[in-house]
């Protein structure tokens, strides 16, 4: 479960955005996980809740946003985007070389803080 060693890398992002503005607690924090990530939505949250335990995020809400599955397919010249991350065909022209161009990983998009 790689769900917690993101979380707590994140929790460390959003801990020093809000001490550099002078928080009084995190509210609201938005992710956005990428279709290559392999990130469980519901393990995210779960180990999200977890890390903030103790933290001046605990009890913040947290928002996910899943990207779509984007790639480049060099044989049609076009991005396509994909049903699912685990079918890496073009739904074109069914060509199995596929780019990857939507982000595989996990993104901090907004921190909600009350300040002092």
């Amino acid at each position: 479960m790689h769900e917690i060693t993101l979380c707590q890398r994140a929790l460390e992002i959003i801990e020093q955005q809000a001490a550099n503005n002078g928080a009084r607690r995190v509210t609201g924090v938005w992710l956005s996980v990428g279709a290559f990530s392999c990130v469980e939505p519901a393990a995210l949250n779960f180990c999200f809740e977890l890390v903030c335990r103790g933290t001046l995020a605990e009890g913040s809400a947290l928002h996910i946003e899943e990207q779509q599955a984007e790639c480049w397919c060099p044989t049609c010249r076009q991005y396509v985007q994909l049903l699912s991350p685990h079918v890496r065909r073009c739904p074109q022209c069914q060509s199995s070389e596929l780019r990857i161009v939507a982000d595989d990983g996990l993104q901090i998009k907004r921190i909600e803080i009350d300040q002092e």
